[in-house]
């Protein structure tokens, strides 16, 4: 059995953005990402200078921790990263359904697996404009084709109004995908600081913006959603 590269394992706790926000959730973050996004908020899952930090772990063990963490009673568990379509997760996905336990899968959609489809739910998060990335779209469409039948949705992080433009029209493309979106962190935290204050005031006055904006242009698609666990605990890790 493979190894999946763990920066960490932590929960429960609540997922903070996207489809399944509020749910009592326990996350396992993989290291190693195949971007650099300008404004990454996980910059320890994903830069080579911390890999001497990252455990290597396999189905086994992974579920051990999960278990341990949830005291047993099946829940949500959140694959992220990085990049966590990296990783063959496979194994440890048929090892927790079988005992009850759901999964969900956040990636940019630059990567596929033959596992997608064992999912309770895929995330797919494409990168807008200001991430300095450029989005291979037969590489997300391939994503989108290997889930099959699981739950798929998108969400999208919009900093500003080319972000915004760029968004409605992968909203276009994808209108059958359900589609969440939420303003952008400005203060992740420094990877050896990693409880830095954040600019609380920005991160709300974003949220208003994109409300504002999102409702004057009549563009009724999207859920439009903060991510609650900043408002909670701002940079905090393992909450």
């Amino acid at each position: 059995m493979s190894k999946i590269r763990v920066s960490e394992i932590f929960g429960p706790t609540i997922q903070g953005e996207g489809a399944l926000i509020g749910e009592p959730t326990v996350f396992v973050r993989t290291g190693g990402c195949d971007y650099r996004c300008s404004w990454c908020d996980s910059l320890h899952a994903v830069d080579s200078d911390y890999r001497a930090d990252w455990l290597p772990m396999d189905a086994y063990e992974i579920f051990e921790k999960i278990i341990k963490l949830s005291k047993g009673k099946p829940l949500t568990v959140s694959l992220s990263g990085g990049n966590p379509a990296i990783q063959d997760f496979g194994p440890l996905i048929e090892m927790g359904k079988k005992q009850g336990y759901r999964f969900a899968l956040e990636t940019q959609g630059s990567i596929t697996q033959d596992w997608f489809k064992d999912l309770d739910l895929l995330i797919l998060s494409p990168k807008p404009p200001s991430s300095d990335q450029v989005v291979d779209w037969d590489a997300f469409e391939a994503c989108v084709r290997a889930a099959q039948q699981a739950r798929t949705a998108m969400k999208i992080v919009i900093f500003d109004d080319e972000d915004y433009r760029w968004a409605k029209g992968v909203a276009d493309r994808y209108s059958s995908l359900p589609l969440y979106i939420q303003p952008g962190n400005h203060t992740p935290p420094p990877p050896d600081e990693p409880d830095a204050r954040i600019d609380m005031q920005g991160i709300l006055d974003r949220m208003e913006w994109l409300v504002d904006k999102t409702l004057n242009d009549g563009w009724f698609a999207p859920r439009i959603l903060p991510q609650l666990h900043v408002l909670l605990w701002g940079n905090k890790r393992g909450v």
